[in-house]
């Protein structure tokens, strides 16, 4: 049963700018923002901080990108509430971030772009061996001589 609270959605995409007073960006979108979360992390700066970040990556569906200096892991996982018409099934009782996120900054129109972007785990390591001093191997053990028996 098609949900008749929701307005109908347009054919094609809907710019930005031509929205009239009232109509919503949100109608004209796929729910970009409801289809993955990001959270900042801490710059890396050792070889296990990148060995962290490249376990990150092993899992799929992750990526890092860093923006004005901050480094981000994105998880590419669509939100369970939204529904088949790209509409939030919960919406007068969505979660506080999304209640006070605003379309004034959304990705709408564009498409990501970023300083640097890490999709899998050989990435950030070819990075890591480019910005670090190389690693530190420990000394193999100095073999101990014993004599056995006497002297000839």
């Amino acid at each position: 049963m098609p949900d008749i609270s929701a307005p109908p959605r347009r054919k094609g995409k809907v710019r930005r700018e031509d929205l009239k007073p009232g109509e919503c960006l949100c109608d004209n979108c796929t729910g970009k923002c409801c289809r993955y979360f990001s959270l900042p992390i801490e710059t890396p700066t050792t070889w296990d901080d990148y060995d962290a970040i490249r376990w990150y990556l092993a899992h799929g569906r992750t990526l890092i990108y860093v923006e004005k200096g901050t480094w981000f892991l994105v998880v590419m996982t669509k939100c369970r509430y939204l529904n088949r018409d790209d509409r939030c099934a919960i919406y007068l009782n969505r979660p506080k971030i999304c209640n006070e996120y605003t379309t004034a900054n959304c990705e709408y129109d564009d498409d990501w772009a970023f300083e640097k972007v890490f999709e899998c785990p050989e990435q950030i390591w070819e990075y890591a061996e480019a910005v670090l001093p190389p690693r530190k191997r420990p000394k193999p053990p100095v073999p101990v001589v014993t004599q056995i028996g006497g002297m000839a």
